[in-house]
């Protein structure tokens, strides 16, 4: 948990509920504690949901620093002092750099500063960011070296890396009933269902939790396709049947994670996030729920992107949009210009990497856009995301420019050039043309209901509604020898 969530002997942080006792997990807080759990509290957005938390900072919270700091002493002193070193060098130097990364993990884990997430523990969140610096690392490495040096440099990874990968036909037969075969008509179905298919599903579950809004992951989820659309001439595997493409993908997967999300996110923005110590739970019950509940989030705070609300929060989700898109299209292009198959472990480890980073991401630079006043900067973890995505891109560029430079189909140049001249169009009218036209037609409307005010007074002067035939205003007053009111 991160620093000030919880203060144990100092009392509740400031803007929390008041503690209510010491009740298990089960039973409703009663009515007046009831009532202050349920006061706003200061400084709480009015998206973010309400935290109880007892205080209790218990031997697993506490950050053993000094302890990681003697076993990893004890470990080195035994590599140094006991074992004897291989003659081997390709062995030492690849448990050389082993060890040292696991080094500054260990330092990483227990010295960085906590991000914006707290459960399971602060300390998973500490290790995948200290990841995070290191595939960065390794990608800068990757990226200095030649073509052929960085493909071969995966073998001291897996042997099996650093040949050209097999051609294979991806589009093939996209007949959804093949009347010319007898035994199973519907073949070219049942070939698509591999095991792609749940994870379809199962990545755009987590996007959905990472983004939070149904509309951003729509437009995300038929924006890519229309990009495995245009790309196609350059990776084969873009090349897909139709129905595969928008049946299978957008409705089937990614819809259904998309929907399965949506109802996640509404079962946690509904969940009451009351926090007590295990020992503090009388029953078993309640301590087995919490140890389960160690695994949902600490607290909850709905995400509303407004994009057409200002400028800087439509260019901000268009940014994000856009590097969302590129982590998408960074996994095809890496396999391909790096020689790694589809079913790779580091290609899995990949995914693995983003999903736990792509959240801690999107919460901060929710944060950094809906609160500038208390978040100045962009968080750390956004920024490694940032320039990890930036990266791979160049690795790519570097590695084969020949086939990001293969020229788009005259009709798909054409289609995106109309979707970003509308998007301009969009924008402009929204953010200029639109509030010109407002402010001038409130300065009219200011205006005329200033004239309306003041003929209403001058005709009140004498007693009188006025009439079409009496003074307008102060101007015409005095050209008739009469006072102009004050």
């Amino acid at each position: 948990m991160r620093r000030g969530e919880r203060k144990g002997a100092e009392g509740p942080r400031p803007g929390s509920p008041v503690p209510v006792g010491k009740a298990s997990l089960e039973e409703p807080l009663d009515g007046a504690a009831a009532g202050r759990a349920s006061a706003p509290a200061a400084g709480r957005r009015s998206t973010e949901s309400e935290v109880y938390d007892d205080g209790t900072n218990t031997f697993f919270w506490r950050a053993h620093t000094l302890s990681v700091l003697f076993i990893l002493t004890c470990v080195l002193g035994y590599v140094t002092l006991l074992e004897e070193t291989p003659r081997d060098t390709a062995y030492n130097t690849k448990r050389g750099i082993v060890a040292s990364i696991l080094v500054f993990l260990c330092f990483g884990v227990t010295q960085a500063k906590d991000g914006p997430f707290s459960r399971p523990h602060p300390a998973y969140w500490r290790f995948w960011l200290c990841v995070s610096v290191v595939y960065e690392l390794v990608l800068i490495f990757i990226l200095f070296q030649t073509v052929q040096d960085g493909r071969q440099f995966l073998k001291y990874v897996d042997p099996r890396l650093g040949v050209p990968l097999p051609e294979r036909d991806y589009g093939g037969n996209c007949l959804i009933y093949d009347a010319d075969n007898k035994t199973d008509p519907f073949h070219n179905v049942w070939d698509k269902l591999d095991g792609f298919v749940p994870a379809h599903f199962i990545g755009w579950y987590l996007k959905t939790l990472m983004i939070r809004d149904w509309w951003m992951c729509t437009i995300v989820s038929v924006m890519f396709e229309f990009l495995e659309y245009s790309l196609e001439h350059q990776l084969p595997n873009f090349s897909e049947c139709w129905w595969d493409h928008w049946i299978m993908d957008v409705l089937v997967c990614n819809g259904l994670g998309i929907y399965c999300g949506m109802k996640t996110l509404e079962w946690l923005s509904l969940k009451t996030y009351k926090w007590q110590g295990l020992w503090n739970i009388p029953t078993y019950k309640g301590k087995m729920k919490r140890i389960v509940f160690q695994f949902t989030p600490y607290s909850w705070v709905r995400f509303e992107w407004k994009p057409a609300s200002s400028l800087r929060r439509w260019l901000a989700v268009c940014g994000i949009i856009l590097v969302f898109l590129l982590a998408e299209l960074n996994t095809f292009y890496l396999k391909f210009v790096l020689w790694m198959p589809p079913e790779h472990y580091l290609v899995l480890l990949r995914l693995v990497f983003f999903v736990n980073v792509g959240g801690v991401a999107m919460r901060e630079i929710y944060d950094f856009m809906d609160d500038p006043k208390l978040h100045k900067k962009l968080g750390q973890q956004a920024w490694l995301v940032a320039a990890i995505t930036v990266t791979e891109l160049l690795i790519v560029v570097k590695y084969d420019p020949h086939t990001l430079t293969l020229s788009l189909p005259f009709y798909i140049a054409q289609c995106w050039t109309l979707g970003s001249v509308l998007a301009l169009t969009w924008t402009v009218w929204r953010f200029f043309l639109r509030d010109i036209t407002l402010r001038y037609k409130e300065t009219r409307r200011q205006k005329q209901q200033g004239r309306d005010d003041q003929g209403r007074a001058d005709g009140s002067v004498d007693g009188r509604p006025p009439g079409p035939d009496d003074p307008s205003g102060p101007e015409e007053a005095e050209r008739e020898g009469v006072p102009a009111p004050h």
